[in-house]
C-alpha cells in the first residue's frame, strides 16, 4: 500500500476528507485551485477555506499545479463540483498515466449533457477504470472521528477492493459495489430531495410532513434510478438511504440549507451569492426534471423543488402542491 499515490482534485471539505483519510494509508497529494489555499495546507497542515478547525495529517501534501498532481498519480480521485468537472480533467488529461482508476466524489449531474460524473469520465479519459466514493458521509463529522461508511463502486470488484485499503480507517468502513449508476444517481438525486426537507424545515411543517417528504422522495430516486439501469436494492443501502437521510437531517447540510433559505423568501441567486461552498441541488433539480421526463417516470417533489429554484415559486405553493397529488398504491410506484 505505501507504494500508491493518490492524487486528489479539489480541496472543498469532501475532497479535503477524502485526501486526508488516503494520506493515513498511501502517498496523497491534493491539488487545490488556489495556491494560498496550497500554501496553508503544507506549511500548517490546515484548510483555511473548508475545515478551518481540523488539523490535517503531516503526511498530506498540496499543491496548486494540476499537472504536478496527477503525473505520478496511481489512482486519481475528482472533488470538483459538477459544473467544473469537465473543464478540469481537459486540463489535466495530458499528464495522467494511463489505465489508473479514476474515482469521483462528486453528486451531481452535468447540465447540457446530462451525463453522470463517470460518464464524463469516460468521455474525457477513456480506458480508465471508473467509479465514485459515496455515502452518508458528512465531512466535519468524519474528521472529528465520528463513525461513519462509504460505498466503492466500480464494475470491476477487484480494483473496488484495491481502493477499499486506500480509504478505509478505523471509524470509516468502505464497502464495495458493483452498481455504479444506481450508487451515482442516489447521489445526485437526494440532493434534491434535501432541498425541499430543507423548505419543511425552515416552513415548520413538522416531523411527520418531513418523513413523509424523504419517504416519498427515496420513492422518486428508486424509481427514475432504476428506469436508468441502476439495482433497486442499492437505494435502500448507503448511497440511497443512508445518504438521503443524513442530506435531509443534518445542520451541516448544504442543500438542506439552501432549501431553509428558500423557505425564508430568499432567491436562488442570492443563496449562491452568500454560499461559500457549492449545492450540487441546485443545477442537478433540472436535469433531474428533464430525465424523468425523458422517461416518463413521476417525480413530484422534484418537480416542486425545481420550480422554487428556477421558476419563482414559493417554498409553502410547492408544499401545497405536493397536497394536491392523488395518492396511489405505495407498492406499485404510482403513489
Amino acid at each position: 500500500m505505501r507504494q500508491v499515490k493518490v492524487a486528489v482534485l479539489g480541496a472543498g471539505s469532501w475532497g479535503t476528507t477524502v485526501a486526508a483519510l488516503a494520506s493515513r494509508n498511501v502517498e496523497t497529494v491534493l491539488w487545490a485551485r488556489d495556491s494560498e489555499v496550497a500554501d496553508r495546507i503544507n506549511d500548517g497542515h490546515v484548510n483555511p477555506r473548508y475545515l478551518a478547525e481540523f488539523t490535517l495529517p503531516d503526511a498530506l501534501r498540496a499543491t496548486s499545479s494540476l499537472a504536478e498532481a496527477v503525473a505520478n498519480a496511481d489512482v486519481l480521485v475528482t472533488g470538483v463540483p459538477s459544473h467544473g468537472l469537465r473543464d478540469v480533467l481537459t486540463e489535466a488529461a495530458a499528464h495522467i498515466r494511463p489505465w489508473i482508476p479514476i474515482v469521483s466524489l462528486t453528486k451531481g449531474l452535468e447540465q447540457g449533457t446530462r451525463l453522470r460524473m463517470t460518464e464524463v469520465i469516460d468521455e474525457l479519459l477513456p480506458g480508465h477504470p471508473t467509479g465514485i466514493l459515496a455515502g452518508p458521509n458528512l465531512a466535519p463529522e468524519i474528521m472529528a472521528g465520528y463513525a461513519a461508511a462509504a460505498v466503492v463502486a466500480m464494475t470491476d470488484e477487484h480494483v473496488a477492493r484495491s481502493l477499499q485499503k486506500v480509504f478505509s480507517a478505523p471509524r470509516f468502513r468502505v464497502y464495495t459495489n458493483p452498481d455504479v449508476v444506481g450508487c451515482e444517481i442516489g447521489g445526485a438525486l437526494k440532493n434534491v430531495i434535501a432541498v425541499a426537507a430543507g423548505m419543511g424545515t425552515g416552513l415548520g411543517v413538522g416531523d411527520n410532513t418531513r418523513a413523509m417528504v424523504i419517504t416519498r422522495g427515496l420513492a422518486e430516486l428508486t424509481r427514475l434510478g432504476t428506469a436508468m439501469g441502476g439495482d433497486a436494492r442499492t437505494f435502500s443501502g448507503l448511497t440511497g438511504l443512508g445518504d438521503l437521510m443524513a442530506t435531509c437531517m443534518s445542520p451541516y447540510s448544504r442543500n438542506r440549507l439552501v432549501g431553509e433559505k428558500l423557505a425564508r423568501g430568499m432567491t436562488t441567486e442570492q443563496i449562491v451569492k452568500e454560499m461559500n461552498m457549492v449545492a450540487e441541488g441546485i443545477k442537478t433539480s433540472a436535469v433531474v426534471v428533464e430525465l424523468a421526463t425523458e422517461l416518463g417516470v413521476p417525480v413530484p417533489i422534484c418537480e416542486e423543488v425545481y420550480a422554487v429554484l428556477h421558476r419563482g415559486r414559493g417554498a409553502l405553493e410547492a408544499y401545497r402542491g405536493l397536497r394536491r397529488s392523488v395518492a396511489g398504491s405505495e407498492l406499485d410506484g404510482t403513489a
